[in-house]
């Protein structure tokens, strides 16, 4: 799917918590925040999110009019009504209309993401695992991320998260893919974005030690048997000439 189009941007943050600035002032333990929340013209789309300690806990689907939490223990712990992150949409929306109106129309910058593929633990072949692929620097927040199997696209046990805000203005968004290590198997994180001129894709492989071939492992074993057998030669030798040397009369 290629990407194409303009894209104006509105963002809204709610903070329930707010972190002291002076300095010596007493930190807050834990933050609470309504966050990213924004609407985009492009596609009518948007996001609201709620995060703890810097954690995503649920974000408001707008098409189905539902809350979607992170993890669905989640969901069992706590409630929240997607009606309330459907009005705080709303409300952003009737502000962007405004902004557009008063503006010379000019279209968002593009930024070309950044991605990093990682696993989740230390790889060891033939062990389940978690493949992560991280991108930053989102702007603005609309993105394909694809995984592949040594060229294949991936779509079975693929999970995402919604966009997260970074310091700069900018999202970050992470995507995951259950696997089993092997060393035949090799992946990639497609991106497609209307800061990139061409899909980017970021791969890796499982790095499987290099073992010695057949040969050189024979060679090896027929060197370290003749060094061995020389050694006990010497020793042999070296034993015996001491007997007669001591055995002669002075």
């Amino acid at each position: 799917m290629v990407l194409s189009g303009g894209l104006v941007l509105g963002l809204h943050t709610l903070m329930t918590l707010l972190s002291p600035q002076e300095a010596g002032a007493i930190k807050a333990d834990h933050m609470g925040s309504y966050g990213p929340a924004f609407y985009q013209s492009y596609d009518g789309s948007g996001q609201f999110t709620h995060d703890f300690d810097g954690e995503q806990l649920f974000s408001v689907d707008l098409k189905k009019r539902e809350a979607v939490w992170r993890l669905p223990e989640f969901g069992n712990l706590a409630y929240f009504d997607p009606q309330n992150g459907l009005a705080s949409i709303t409300m952003i929306k009737a502000h962007l209309d405004v902004l557009v109106e008063r503006s010379n129309r000019t279209r968002a910058a593009n930024v070309p993401p950044r991605v990093t593929v990682l696993p989740k633990s230390h790889v060891e072949l033939g062990r389940p695992n978690v493949l992560i692929c991280v991108v930053e620097n989102i702007f603005p927040p609309v993105i394909n991320i694809t995984w592949l199997r040594n060229g294949q696209t991936i779509t079975k046990g693929v999970a995402q998260t919604s966009f997260y805000a970074q310091p700069n203005h900018l999202f970050r968004k992470f995507h995951y893919l259950p696997f089993v290590p092997s060393a035949d198997d090799f992946y990639d994180c497609k991106v497609e974005h209307w800061g990139l001129d061409e899909p980017l894709f970021k791969h890796w492989e499982p790095q499987v030690p290099t073992l010695l071939p057949d040969t050189t492992e024979t060679l090896v074993c027929t060197l370290g048997l003749a060094l061995g057998l020389a050694g006990f030669l010497v020793g042999i030798t070296l034993i015996i000439t001491g007997t007669c040397l001591s055995s002669t009369p002075r």
